[in-house]
Parts: C-alpha cells; sequence; structure tokens
C-alpha cells in the first residue's frame, strides 16, 4: 500500500525520529518515535525483516513438512518448508528454490495462496504462502547451517500434531487448513 493511501488512515503515525539499534545477518531493529493521531509521542520498537516463504506440498496426499529445532522457542517444530526472501529474490523463485533444497522435491508448477504478516505489532516480515502438489524428487540441498529431517504426513497427522503442539507455528497452521479446505471442498 502506497505511503500516501497510509497517511489517510485516521489512526496514522507519523515517524519524527527513527534510531537503527542493530542489524544482523537475518533481521534489524530500530526504534521510531512517531505522533499520535491526538498529538501526543509514542515509541515504536521495530523489527525490520526481508520476508520470507512457505510452501504447502503435497506428494501421494501427504503434506511435505521438517523437523528442525527452534532456538527461540527452545524445542523441535514441525513445519512447511520455508525460508527467507535473498536481496532481490522474487516470492515464487524463492518458494521454488526453499522446497527443493529442504526437501529434494523439485514442483513443475506452484499457487500462490495467501501472504500475510506475521507479527504487525512489531515486525515488517511478510510470508508468502504457496501450494504445490506437481512435484518431482530430486535432492537435497541444506544450507551449511540448517539440520532437519523431512517427512510427508497425512491431515489426520497434520491435526494430531497440532494438537500435541508439533506444529504451532502461524505458517503451518494456515498451510494445514487450507490443504484442509482443499481436501474437504476442492478448493481455497
Amino acid at each position: 500500500m502506497s505511503e500516501r493511501k497510509e497517511q489517510q488512515h485516521p489512526f496514522y503515525e507519523k515517524t519524527l525520529e527513527s534510531k537503527a539499534i542493530f542489524a544482523g545477518k537475518v533481521i534489524s531493529l530500530q526504534v521510531d518515535t512517531v505522533l499520535l493521531p491526538d498529538g501526543g509521542t509514542a515509541t515504536r520498537e521495530i523489527v525490520r525483516h526481508p520476508g520470507a516463504v512457505a510452501v504447502a506440498a503435497i506428494v501421494d496426499n501427504k503434506m511435505l513438512v521438517v523437523d528442525q529445532f527452534r532456538k527461540p522457542l527452545g524445542k523441535g517444530q514441525v513445519e512447511v518448508p520455508a525460508g527467507k526472501l535473498d536481496p532481490g529474490e522474487e516470492p515464487e523463485s524463492a518458494a521454488l528454490r526453499e522446497l527443493e533444497e529442504e526437501t529434494g522435491y523439485r514442483a513443475r508448477s506452484i499457487r500462490h495462496l495467501q501472504s500475510f504478516s506475521t507479527s504487525p505489532g512489531f515486525a515488517d516480515e511478510i510470508i508468502h504462502l504457496y501450494f504445490a502438489d506437481d512435484l518431482e524428487k530430486g535432492d537435497v540441498r541444506l544450507d551449511e547451517d540448517e539440520f532437519l529431517t523431512c517427512e510427508a504426513i497425512t491431515l489426520e497427522e497434520a491435526m494430531a500434531y497440532i494438537q500435541s503442539g508439533r506444529i504451532c507455528d502461524a505458517k503451518t497452521l494456515i498451510a494445514v487448513y487450507a490443504w484442509r479446505m482443499h481436501t474437504l471442498t476442492g478448493s481455497f
């Protein structure tokens, strides 16, 4: 959405000052001072992220998922294949790349389902979710600091993983429920 259109929002917060706090490999953090609609000021801590992709990939009526340890949560997670966008990379290309790197499967075609913000209260990350069900097996090519296993699970197993907390991240929850809707109705 354009900056001009956002400025027309009745609760628009104009940035008065922005201070860079941290710049890392994946995220950066800034602290903004903003002018509130009532004339007061407030501080906003903002995490900047390049964006990411995720793929709900179905092969033989099973969803491809990866199991990996997530340090911020301190536990293993079952998730759909996903990863961050490289500078200048188009989301569809990133989705195809991440699917192959993490699962070894190549998608002959891919369909965009939805783009969504992960935590709009403090972060600008957008995840672009894709669906693929026309796949061919290739080779897994993990990043050097990436450790995971890939498996194909049924819809019933996915729902059980949600119940048990093995699946609890937003992108995978959305992917599973989209797959469920597609299975039940034939559409998304």
